[in-house]
This record gives C-alpha cells, structure tokens and sequence, in this order.
C-alpha cells in the first residue's frame, strides 16, 4: 500500500512539472481566497519570526472580515525562500526588503504594490556598527575583521554594505549571515563578530535612536553604550508589499484598497509597527525603486552577483 502511495506522489509531481505556466498559473488563481485555497501573505525573517508571525496573523485576521477572503501566513527562513514562493505561486503577497523585491521583479516580474513609510520617511540607510571598546572606528578598520550580514538578499544588512567594502577595496577576513537584524546587532554585542551591518532609521522626535539596536534593548539594557555606528551607507527606498504575477484582477484590487484602509486605522497601525515598525503605505511603482539598480551599476554590481538567479 505504501508503494502504491510513493508512485501516486511521483505521478502527482510529474505531472505538475508538465504542466504549462498558464496551466499553473489557472491552478492558483482557482477560487483564489477560498477555504481550499486561502490568500498566502508572506514575510521576511527579518526580525523574530514569533513576532512576525503575530503581526502577520492580526494583519490576515483584519482582512478576512474585510475582504471575505481566506488567507495563510508564512515566514519562511531566507528571503530567498520568499522570493521563490512569488515565482511557484506558492506566495499571493509578500512583504519585501526592497533588494529582494528587485530580484523578484527580475526573476519572476512581480508586481509592487506599496511602498512602507517610517518616522514619516520613504527611505532609510544602512549601517555598520562595531563594539565601542573594539578599535573599529572606520570602514578601514574593517579590513581583516569579521562581519555578521543579515540575510543575502538584505539591501541594508548585505548588499549595500558589502558592495562599498568592494568599492573601497576593503577585505573582512570572513563573514556570516545572521538571519535578521537583531541576530547580527547581537552576534557583535556578545563578542561573536566584529562588525555587524544593519538597517538604520533616524532617531525619533525625542531624540531615541530606532536603528536595528533598539530591537535589543529589552534583552541588552546597555546596547546603546556597547555598540556604536561607525558609517553609514546611502539612501535607500523603504521596503515593498509586493504581489506575485498573474494574480487575478477582482482580487488584486480589493487587497490594494483593503490595505490601504488597514493602514490608516489606528488598529492597523499599531499592527504595522509591532511588524516592521512601519508608520504606513504608500502606492509604489517598480520606477521608484530605480535608483537602487543605478546605484549598483555605479558600483558596478549586477544583481545576480549577490543570489543564484
């Protein structure tokens, strides 16, 4: 019985693999919102999944009473994992770092939705912070040291950093992926790197900083003592709500005005920042995210450099 079901799994996915984009792309979007097959929201582990998670299910929750459809949430373990979701149909909407969005639009011509608005601001920067008591106090300094990224596709935590270090000719000794922001502030904090590169926000009207540190600051009192910012990098657009493509239109424009109505109620706003600390949404189009491709061909990067694509 056992094999019978082994050959009916290996016929199921042969199948599957027959299958035309269009054939695929008619499967998902069959009675897409329904119980059998729910809106799947994704997001990036950024931060700590558990958190993500609860955020994601209220944001799911809200929509459900206001749309009527059906929806799961996922936060996988990689952007790249997200960004693949998109490209299968496995994923409806993701909520994308800005550089994972671009490779999405790249690779499988995703469609961005909104654009997340922070302390007021569009854009952000990243940063590279060091202990204070290390000695780092330039990207020179950098030289032979160890960095802890974020993620591959992080634009702050990886691919902005790191293309200025190539730029600058700066050689890290060695470098990992610390699978969020927190984890690489915390991997510097307790001795296991040297450098950590993450995102950078400006402090708030008060004067608290509300870079990626701040995160921590419940687990470690003395963070903002202990660890300090060494450099900065440019501008970059704030991160994207992006949908995959194909998805049908009736659907595509009721979660466009679902979210937008989610992001002016103090209810959704006080989800949206538990989140990602976002303030709001803003409609975006793929042109406002230009300005990261131009400044990789300055530094000449290609995208593909920093995943298999």
């Amino acid at each position: 019985m056992k094999k019978y079901g082994i050959i009916i799994c290996l016929l199921s996915l042969l199948l599957f693999s027959c299958m035309s984009e269009q054939d695929k792309l008619e499967k998902a979007n069959k009675n897409l919102g329904s119980k059998k097959n729910p809106i799947k929201m994704y997001f990036v582990p950024s931060m700590e999944a558990s958190t993500i998670v609860t955020s994601g299910e209220a944001i799911a929750k809200w929509l459900e009473k206001e749309t009527g459809y059906h929806f799961k949430v996922a936060v996988p373990t990689s952007y790249a994992a997200v960004i693949e979701a998109l490209g299968t149909n496995q994923a409806d909407v993701a909520w994308l770092p800005t550089f994972a969005y671009i490779l999405a639009k790249e690779k499988y011509d995703v469609q961005v939705k909104f654009m997340t608005i922070r302390n007021g601001l569009s854009k952000y920067r990243g940063q590279f912070v060091a202990r204070t008591d290390s000695g780092i106090d330039s990207l020179e300094d950098i030289e032979g040291k160890v960095i802890a990224y974020t993620d591959a596709a992080s634009t702050s935590g990886y691919i902005y950093p790191s293309a200025i270090l190539r730029q600058k000719g700066i050689k890290p000794d060695k470098y990992t992926f610390a699978g969020g922001h927190p984890q690489a502030i915390a991997a510097v904090y307790n001795g296991n790197a040297d450098v950590a590169c993450t995102y950078w926000s400006p402090p708030d009207a008060n004067g608290r900083p509300k870079d990626a540190r701040e995160k921590l600051l419940d687990t470690y009192p003395d963070i903002f003592e202990k660890v300090k910012i060494i450099a900065l990098t440019d501008s970059i657009p704030n991160d994207t709500v992006t949908f995959r493509k194909g998805l049908p239109q009736e659907v595509d424009q009721k979660l466009v005005q679902a979210l937008t109505n989610f992001s002016q109620l103090p209810e959704g706003k006080k989800i949206l920042r538990e989140l990602y600390d976002i303030d709001g949404l803003e409609p975006a189009t793929d042109a406002d995210y230009d300005i990261v491709r131009q400044t990789l061909k300055i530094l000449g990067k290609d995208p593909k450099e920093f995943l298999n694509i």
